[in-house]
């Protein structure tokens, strides 16, 4: 896959318009573990941990922008009741990560954090399967590790998500937007790992038309739409808490041999 320079996202101008970086942090819950990773010089990533089985699988999950890691911690033990070890990473500049938000440091802190992920899960005798998860904005980093990391990631797994650069191009001119977007959504119509997309029915923010496109464009045969009714781009939980963590329960399990 040809290497794509996203360099003109990283604008001042477009950054401060894009991330909206959040200093919040909470006491470790019990059962949970708090790590940093270092992505950089002078700059550690704030992360949490909930494991709930070494042969478990493990989600790393990437939240959407305005959210911490630790916004999670009533969330996390959802995923835990499904057989999920659960582990989310706060952007630089959230949570209580160091630095300030871009957007190809976000890409490259993604890889980081997989490569994290993966030492302390072996470290620790977790054997498990590693899935990749992105809420939104966290799709970015979903879907930058399912393209270039697929050999270490059984799954895709997107929510709230659509197969464009959104409001990082905001800024740019035309010709260079159109240029990058192309380059995206190339990038993301290559990822060919199994994938499940989960979506509000009346997402006012990311259509659902988007999510649909991008569902039918990726070319497994192993691949899964789920659509909440009722639901918009926040409120899928309330919506359809089931359905939610059903389809992710059965996405990441593996088949019962008879």
């Amino acid at each position: 896959m040809v290497s794509v320079d996203y360099s003109p996202l990283d604008k001042p101008e477009i950054s401060m318009n894009s991330f909206y970086p959040r200093r919040n942090w909470t006491p470790t819950p019990d059962g949970a573990e708090d790590h940093t990773v270092t992505v950089a010089a002078g700059v550690d990533l704030s992360c949490r941990f909930f494991p709930v089985g070494q042969e478990n699988p493990t989600i790393l999950f990437f939240y959407g922008n305005g959210e911490t890691a630790a916004d999670y911690d009533n969330i996390a033990p959802l995923y835990n009741q499904i057989g999920v070890n659960f582990f989310v990473a706060d952007y630089r500049g959230y949570g209580r990560s160091d630095g300030s938000p871009a957007f190809r440091s976000m890409l490259s802190d993604a890889r980081k954090v997989l490569a994290a992920l993966r030492r302390i899960l072996q470290s620790s005798g977790y054997t498990g399967p590693v899935f990749v998860m992105g809420r939104s904005m966290g799709r970015h980093a979903a879907f930058e590790l399912a393209a270039y990391c697929q050999d270490h990631i059984q799954g895709l797994i997107i929510e709230s998500g659509r197969p464009t650069l959104g409001q990082f191009t905001q800024g740019l001119d035309e010709e260079q937007a159109r240029t990058l977007q192309a380059a995206y959504e190339d990038k993301v119509r290559s990822i060919g790992m199994p994938v499940l997309v989960i979506h509000g029915e009346i997402d006012t923010l990311a259509p659902v038309q988007e999510a649909v496109a991008m569902f039918q464009g990726f070319p497994s045969p192993n691949k899964r739409l789920l659509t909440i009714p009722g639901a918009g781009h926040n409120d899928l939980l309330y919506r359809g808490i089931d359905e939610y963590f059903s389809a992710i329960r059965d996405f990441v399990s593996p088949p019962q041999q008879d």
